[in-house]
């Protein structure tokens, strides 16, 4: 099979800077700004998120069933890609720069049409983007490194987010502590990570382009209808691997969605840390990535892809749990917050969950690229539009419901909008770190009992590779992509 350059990883990989400015852009700064410095409610904030999502969820199959279908000199995801990246610059900006002087309601149809705008732009390069990874290379190990590259550089990107955020942007400052506070620093803050994603995907767009020629050709007819699209969804849910790591990954993106409603909050007020600390600890992330992108092939060589996925995941969930839980517990030698030693445990918390991502990322992604041969096998068409496409379409209905929850929650925990650091009630930050650790982390763990039931193995992919490859000599069609 066909190798890919480390120019061509490189350039898919970058392309999904875009993906991880946006999410950390949204997760870390977008609710915050609303909810504390705009100053609508949390469950205004996570319902206009909520709505976003949902629409973004719709236009999912729309792009997966799309660039599957399309023929043109530059293949059937690249057009795609070029198109989304100028509405999604925009839109980013607006969303961070609402007019002064509007009612709640009006700031609320603000937020909820400039995130739809944002989300539903993205979706049209993001599902292209992650169908050409699995068309790229048909090599089982390879998707693992190309998907480990794609991981490390969106969490990088979501670590730079935070870190330059924190750092340059919003410094804290005797009129703002904490100084995301500050109103004036928002648009300049979109102007810059807006830029940064539209060179991100036009050089994944460029780099990636010369392997068009030699990628699968879309074998089946072009012709769109409901009859066709609902037959392209039936046969991809059909397949047991894809359901298990589908249902898997609700269970883990329900609480992720939760969790990154709470977030925010927990570093500055649970931890009482400074913004320009939680920028330095942004850096633990993005060390911990790149210890682990080559431990990534080397790992998924030793476990395999599922066990792959698996033990990192478990390692995630007690990591974040081990500290926040002796907080709760109020274990008496724990250090208090202000100690030195709360900044260098939040640091060692985010430098593993660094560590152990590319090598969860990395699996996940490369299992859905495989089961795209697989369903390939069973059905003797190429699917991968679609099968990202449902992925990323339940992916964010389940991440809709969790930003909803998320959003209800901190009002029913009665957090103060416009709180200072030291001004939130203890039993108020007791509430909040119980719903970001060990109550979603119940949902985590559920998830991974789903992936323990997986069974495409390498002896596995080899019989569907074999399969396939007889099938393509039978029609007389070239045998590799």
């Amino acid at each position: 099979m066909r190798k890919l350059s480390m120019p061509t990883m490189f350039a898919f990989g970058i392309g999904q800077v875009a993906e991880g400015v946006k999410n950390q852009a949204f997760n870390v700064f977008l609710l915050f700004y609303y909810q504390q410095v705009i100053g609508i409610s949390g469950s205004l904030a996570g319902l206009a998120l909520g709505i976003a999502l949902v629409f973004d969820a719709i236009s999912d199959p729309v792009a997966g069933v799309l660039s599957d279908r399309t023929r043109s000199r530059w293949g059937r995801r690249h057009p795609f890609m070029f198109v989304s990246v100028f509405p999604l610059a925009i839109a980013f900006i607006a969303l961070f720069s609402p007019p002064e002087g509007m009612q709640e309601f009006s700031y609320f149809i603000w937020m909820t049409c400039f995130a739809i705008l944002v989300r539903g732009s993205l979706t049209f390069y993001y599902v292209p983007h992650l169908a050409l990874g699995a068309e790229l290379t048909q090599d089982y190990h390879q998707r693992s490194t190309l998907f480990a590259f794609s991981t490390v550089f969106s969490i990088t990107a979501m670590a730079a987010v935070s870190f330059v955020g924190y750092r340059y942007f919003f410094p804290t400052t005797e009129v703002f502590n904490p100084g995301t506070l500050n109103p004036d620093r928002y648009t300049p803050f979109a102007e810059f990570f807006s830029f940064v994603m539209f060179a991100a995907i036009m050089i994944c767009c460029f780099g990636t382009r010369k392997e068009i020629p030699f990628m699968q050709p879309d074998r089946k007819s072009n012709t769109l209808s409901v009859a066709n699209v609902a037959e392209d969804f039936k046969a991809v849910f059909r397949n047991r691997s894809y359901r298990l790591i589908l249902f898997g990954m609700l269970l883990t993106t329900f609480a992720i969605a939760v969790e990154a409603v709470m977030s925010p909050f927990m570093g500055v007020h649970f931890w009482g840390i400074p913004t320009e600390q939680l920028g330095l600890i942004s850096l633990g992330t993005l060390l911990g990535l790149w210890i682990g992108l080559p431990l990534a092939p080397w790992i998924t060589h030793r476990l395999d892809k599922r066990m792959a996925l698996v033990v990192p995941a478990v390692i995630v969930v007690v990591n974040a749990n081990a500290a926040l839980v002796m907080r709760l517990l109020d274990v008496s030698w724990f250090p208090e917050n202000g100690s030195p030693w709360i900044f260098w445990i939040y640091f060692m918390r985010y430098l593993v969950q660094g560590i152990c991502l590319p090598v969860i990322f990395a699996s996940f992604n490369s299992m859905f690229a495989d089961i795209s041969d697989e369903v390939e096998l069973e059905t003797g068409i190429r699917r991968e539009g679609v099968i990202y496409a449902s992925r990323s379409f339940a992916n964010k209905v389940t991440s809709a419901l969790g930003a909803i929850v998320g959003g209800v929650a901190l009002d029913v925990i009665a957090f103060p909008r416009g709180a200072e650091i030291g001004t939130v009630p203890d039993n108020v930050l007791w509430w909040l770190g119980f719903m970001e650790g060990p109550a979603t982390s119940l949902l985590s763990i559920t998830g991974v009992l789903f992936y323990l039931r997986y069974r495409i193995d390498h002896q596995r992919y080899a019989e569907i590779q074999a399969g396939i490859q007889a099938r393509r000599l039978a029609d007389g069609e070239s045998p590799a992509a």
